[in-house]
């Protein structure tokens, strides 16, 4: 299937959330809130909690550059819905507090996970 500048767009913009959120808001500079929530995890020691953020930051960027890839578009997406749903729960279970709107949050990344899976439906495998 030939993509389309649309899915060109899309994909960019998928990843774009990505490397946002693991690069600057985990990694460099870091933002306060991701570091809380991340520190309310139970049974996770303080002194991890610089670690933890920088690997999930990690993770999050190499999530963008897989996506950009365009390559196994359907597992990048399953592998996307499941890290989504899974940092909401997190967030929302053990730090509340930290999330200032969650009907906001949930209900965008749910527009996010729409974009994710219309463009892997796009996508040739």
């Amino acid at each position: 299937m030939v993509k389309t500048w649309r899915v060109r767009v899309a994909r960019w913009a998928i990843a774009l959330v990505w490397l946002y959120e693991g690069f600057w808001c985990k990694i460099w500079p870091g933002r306060a809130d991701q570091r809380a929530i991340v520190g309310d995890v139970p049974f996770l020691p303080g002194w991890a909690v610089t670690g933890v953020l920088a690997g999930i930051g990690l993770a999050e960027v190499a999530i963008g550059a897989w996506v950009l890839s365009g390559r196994r578009a359907r597992s990048a997406a399953l592998v996307q819905t499941v890290l989504v749903v899974a940092f909401n729960l997190g967030g929302l279970l053990f730090s509340p507090g930290q999330i200032d709107e969650p009907g906001r949050l949930v209900t965008q990344d749910l527009a996010f996970l729409a974009l994710i899976w219309m463009v892997t439906w796009t996508a040739a495998e």
